[in-house]
């Protein structure tokens, strides 16, 4: 029968502690490195008709505090995270009808910045854009 020093036991939770210590914060970084990586860096305006303005909000709904304008053919809006909308697997499964109706029960809405000015537009009105 071998016997094992306390010492050596010590030694062996300790890796342990530490590996599990290390795997959670790869799989932390990776996760936020991830959701940084959602959607393109930039949008553009679409869908807003000539003389009208994309309104920007200070919450992610339609009565939310307008905190600016953005015009009908501006780009370079700077995407800072969107949520709601339909998830990949109601797009793929879902009819036109049934996507449309989970649109307006979930919508999407995306945080952006336009002109050093920082709000939530509805996300029907952007499309992937660049910056010049």
């Amino acid at each position: 029968m071998q016997r094992h020093h306390p010492s050596s036991r010590l030694g062996r939770r300790q890796r342990s502690v530490t590996i599990l210590g290390l795997l959670l914060s790869a799989a932390f970084f990776s996760a936020a490195l991830m959701a940084e990586a959602d959607g393109p860096d930039h949008f553009r305006v679409v869908k807003v008709a000539e003389g009208d303005v994309l309104n920007l909000r200070a919450e992610p709904t339609a009565t939310g505090r307008k905190v600016g304008e953005i015009p009908p053919n501006a780009s370079c809006l700077r995407n800072l995270g969107c949520r709601g909308g339909l998830t990949f697997k109601e797009f793929s499964t879902l009819n036109p009808e049934q996507r449309a109706e989970r649109e307006r029960q979930n919508p999407r809405w995306c945080k952006v910045e336009y002109r050093g000015v920082t709000g939530w537009v509805a996300g029907q009105f952007l499309a992937e854009g660049g910056c010049p």
